[in-house]
């Protein structure tokens, strides 16, 4: 898959922007127990291939309370910094910054690795240097909310499925494509037609 031996989907939200208990539904480390299920074992909502949790006003209430100042919305002046350094942080790396897309509140990168690194670290590095990029330009505060999602592509059709998946973000700030992965795309295009709008 474009020469690598693995590609992960990460996706991340600025900081407050979809707390837990939020209307739009929402993935988080929230344990519960519901009546129809097993006595003693409660529900772990973060888990792959599970559904987004509905609507909790009171849970989102107890996280509005915890927030240490108002939410982060990314803006024009960001993606620059951002763009680059991502590019740069996969460079470092021996990684290749394949698709992504910055939005006033989240990021998704489509990411090239060889070996195996732990996904979790890769998340952490990109958030962590995007952060530094962001307070070097614009001064330091917390831009991330904690954690992200990391989906595995497995296959070339996958893969080219993410990647237009975030070319085509609604109101994106900015979106890059290396220029191997925008010409496959357009050709997987042009042989199937849009179907599904995640990869």
């Amino acid at each position: 898959m474009f020469g690598f031996d693995r590609v992960w989907l990460l996706t991340w939200t600025t900081y407050g922007s979809r707390l837990p208990g939020d209307e739009r539904g929402f993935v988080g480390r929230v344990r519960e127990r519901r009546p129809e299920d097993v006595p003693g074992r409660r529900r772990v909502h973060n888990r792959p291939q599970t559904e987004i949790d509905a609507a909790k006003p009171s849970l989102e209430r107890v996280a509005q309370r915890r927030m240490t100042h108002p939410p982060t919305r990314l803006h024009a002046e960001c993606v620059r910094p951002l763009l680059n350094q991502f590019a740069e942080t996969a460079g470092v790396r021996g990684w290749r910054c394949l698709a992504a897309a910055v939005m006033a509140d989240h990021v998704h990168l489509l990411i090239g690795v060889n070996g195996d690194p732990a996904p979790d670290a890769i998340l952490r590095d990109f958030k962590a240097y995007g952060s530094r990029a962001l307070n070097r330009r614009l001064g330091a505060r917390r831009w991330w909310s904690d954690g992200g999602s990391t989906r595995r592509k497995t296959t070339s059709e996958a893969v080219l499925a993410a990647a237009r998946y975030v070319r085509d973000q609604p109101l994106p700030l900015g979106v890059r494509l290396a220029a191997e992965v925008a010409e496959a795309v357009d050709v997987w295009e042009r042989a199937n037609p849009v179907t599904d709008t995640e990869g």
